[in-house]
């Protein structure tokens, strides 16, 4: 699987200056936390979930989480578990159908090739073990499971059930876990958990493929919630809790983790109370049918979500929880290192194998430090193998177009 493979060749080596890179469910874990995107989840009630998880692929959603969660009700639990082993095992049945050899078994890179990273959101340790069982082989299907209400009190029996599970059926999988628990929002108990889970987490650390952040949760703590015209930065208590999980689990010294950005509740449409976030020039200098696109991006609130990326980015998080489709552009088009970002990482990294310094960027609009800016640069690399590096003249907008207008 790939970013962006869902465009046409032609489109993307107009795009691109260096195609994303194809991984696979096999490839290394800061690949995978890296490529994981537009995170889309789905209810696992859904009758239609291995036709959804087939045309979410084909529209280029790359990791999805199959929810028992929050995302139903606690009398649905027994339907969507049912559901879910069902649905999962159809899936399983089609992607191995004509499999040669003498134990009809395939690796997870060939049956999952052409599949989202798959996880499932559980909402106990003994559920996790349970479900394990239940799908039998189609727990090949699996990237990890989603771990929620994560504390330095819960975490262990999740993270110790998805150890035995990996044993149970010889496969790695991976845990997300999901910081969104009241002791995370209230500030006399914030300093302990964080240091608690970040202990916790360097113990099982091969398992771990990224934190999640639960801000819906974290808001309901203080009965809050933002509106679409606001991002998970303008509510004071959230940009706080954010600002210590990345301080504390997103260092770049080796100890921290990929920690991954909050989910955007909102959809189309509603009467709008500020004006949009979303400037013309962009989209004009693009030509009359990126107007067309910035229009649509108006209309399904979705300014605001590129307003809260770019915070997200500049917060230290990659990637993003979304609960509709129509985010998923955004956070992918968003993801692309642009050339300016990848001229300025190859100098940075060119410069400290050298022995440091400073020097003018290519583009003469910034100071390139190669000894501070290496963590960011090893990151921006990182980051285009997985999204690949737009041409010099190619902008968000157009990015953007490309995935809309498909």
């Amino acid at each position: 699987m790939r970013h962006f493979g869902h465009l046409a060749d032609d489109v993307r080596d107009r795009l691109f200056l260096a195609p994303p890179q194809d991984f696979t469910p096999d490839s290394e874990a800061a690949v995978l936390a890296a490529a994981l995107g537009a995170t889309l989840y789905s209810p696992a009630t859904r009758t239609t979930l291995r036709a959804d998880v087939r045309k979410q692929a084909a529209r280029g959603v790359v990791s999805m989480v199959l929810c028992l969660e929050d995302a139903i009700a606690d009398h649905e639990v027994p339907a969507a578990e049912a559901n879910l082993v069902a649905r999962l095992g159809e899936l399983w049945a089609e992607v191995t159908e004509g499999v040669d050899g003498a134990d009809g078994v395939r690796t997870s890179t060939d049956c999952t090739q052409d599949l989202p990273l798959l996880f499932i959101r559980v909402r106990t340790a003994a559920q996790l073990t349970d479900l394990t069982e239940r799908l039998g082989p189609a727990v090949g299907l699996l990237t990890g499971f989603v771990l929620p209400k994560f504390t330095e009190d819960t975490g262990g029996d999740f993270l110790e059930a998805l150890a035995a599970a990996e044993a149970a059926t010889g496969r790695r999988l991976f845990a997300m876990p999901v910081l969104e628990s009241p002791e995370l929002a209230h500030l006399e108990t914030r300093r302990d958990q964080l240091f608690g889970i970040a202990r916790l987490l360097d113990k099982h650390r091969e398992r771990v493929l990224a934190v999640r952040l639960g801000v819906t949760d974290l808001c309901s703590a203080y009965g809050l919630r933002r509106s679409p015209d606001l991002t998970a930065y303008d509510v004071a208590l959230v940009a706080a809790v954010i600002g210590d999980v990345v301080n504390v689990l997103g260092r770049a010294d080796g100890t921290g983790f990929t920690v991954t950005g909050p989910v955007w509740e909102y959809f189309p449409v509603q009467e709008r109370m500020f004006k949009p976030q979303l400037r013309r020039t962009p989209f004009a200098e693009a030509g009359p049918a990126r107007e067309a696109v910035r229009q649509r991006i108006i209309e399904h609130d979705l300014d605001g979500l590129i307003r809260e990326i770019e915070l997200d980015r500049a917060n230290g998080l990659l990637g993003k929880t979304c609960i509709h489709p129509s985010h998923v552009p955004a956070v992918h088009a968003l993801s692309v290192v642009t050339h300016e970002e990848y001229s300025d990482a190859q100098d940075i990294l060119r410069q400290e194998r050298g022995g440091g310094g400073v020097l003018r960027s290519a583009y003469t609009n910034k100071m390139n430090e190669a000894k501070p800016h290496r963590a960011w640069a090893e990151r921006v690399l990182l980051r285009a193998e997985v999204f690949g590096v737009a041409r010099e003249d190619v902008s968000f907008a157009e990015l953007l177009s490309a995935c809309l207008c498909r």
